[in-house]
């Protein structure tokens, strides 16, 4: 029989990399942390980490009980919460989801749902896909309407992973101009076009974007101005202050004195899904993630690029 603290000790090491830094998250000893995970490897009949002077890393089966440690630990969580909700007969689902994306899906998709589950008590947070998908994992979220660039998905989602990620729709990232620079009656532009332009950014992970394809074009990005707001980037390259790289769904609402430009292929992009728990039966789940879904159908063709919904799921051998 595996014991769910050892789990829950390996998760946290998995998260620490060291088993001093885990002990001192979990208020244990470094000597009582070891002690849990050579107690584990024991009962599996494999090792589960490899210690270095550097550390620990997880080996390939130490990556398999990670990910059996966050289903365990969801699981656990989502049992508590419906023997909570016994007594008052609603059922509570909380939501994560990034700014841009809940702002234009959300609304119309939690319409729907509370209409099909009208018992149902939802809460929304406010997280990136870096904070939202861990709660995910942890039981804290039911769902996670997240978005990844190019990269993968934050916490390495994979084989090991207790999530599935269901893929709802490409969002494009375009230049956003001041409607008087020279370039702003062009129908499309190549990234490199703009490489002596001052830079306005509203998002530090953009930023991040923004420079890996600079690097491929061959210039190093001159970013004047950085905000967590692309309203208030598109406000500032209105104001004359540089240009800014702004993804479709957070170009509402309008500003005045910008134009909107596509970039030239290959065109820099979100990946917007949802996160949820792998194997979990849950109807309100099921419910918002195809509300979603009718959300992303209705979107104008003209204005979004999208593509078609292939649910894909991580699961384990």
């Amino acid at each position: 029989m595996i014991d769910v603290q050892r789990l829950r000790v390996l998760r946290t090491v998995a998260e620490h990399g060291s088993f001093n830094r885990a002990a001192a998250a979990l208020h244990l000893t470094p000597s009582a942390v070891s002690q849990h995970i050579a107690a584990l490897e024991r009962s599996l009949g494999a090792q589960i980490v490899a210690r270095s002077t550097r550390g620990v890393t997880l080996t390939p089966a130490g990556r398999i009980m990670v990910g059996a440690a966050e289903s365990v630990a969801a699981e656990l969580v989502h049992a508590k919460q419906q023997v909570d909700q016994l007594g008052s007969g609603l059922t509570q689902l909380t939501i994560a989801t990034f700014t841009s994306g809940g702002r234009l899906l959300l609304p119309g998709a939690l319409a729907h749902l509370t209409a099909a589950h009208p018992d149902t008590v939802v809460h929304v947070r406010e997280a990136e896909p870096e904070h939202s998908l861990p709660l995910v994992r942890q039981g804290a979220v039911d769902v996670a309407l997240a978005y990844h660039f190019d990269g993968p998905l934050p916490g390495q989602l994979g084989p090991s992973s207790s999530l599935a990620w269901t893929a709802l729709i490409e969002d494009p990232l375009h230049v956003v101009l001041p409607d008087v620079h020279p370039l702003a009656g062009r129908e499309a532009l190549d990234i490199a076009e703009l490489a002596a332009e001052p830079w306005v950014l509203g998002c530090l992970k953009t930023e991040a974007y923004l420079r890996r394809y600079a690097e491929r074009a061959g210039f190093e990005p001159d970013v004047r101005s950085t905000t967590t707001d692309y309203f208030f980037a598109r406000s500032l390259v209105a104001a004359g202050l540089g240009v800014s790289l702004i993804p479709s769904i957070a170009q509402t609402p309008q500003v005045a004195g910008v134009r909107t430009i596509p970039i030239s292929p290959p065109t820099p992009v979100r990946h917007i899904g949802v996160a949820t728990i792998l194997r979990r039966d849950h109807p309100q789940v099921m419910t918002l993630v195809q509300a979603l879904r009718g959300e992303v159908a209705a979107l104008d063709a003209k204005t979004w690029a999208t593509q078609p919904i292939q649910p894909r799921s991580y699961v384990r051998d």
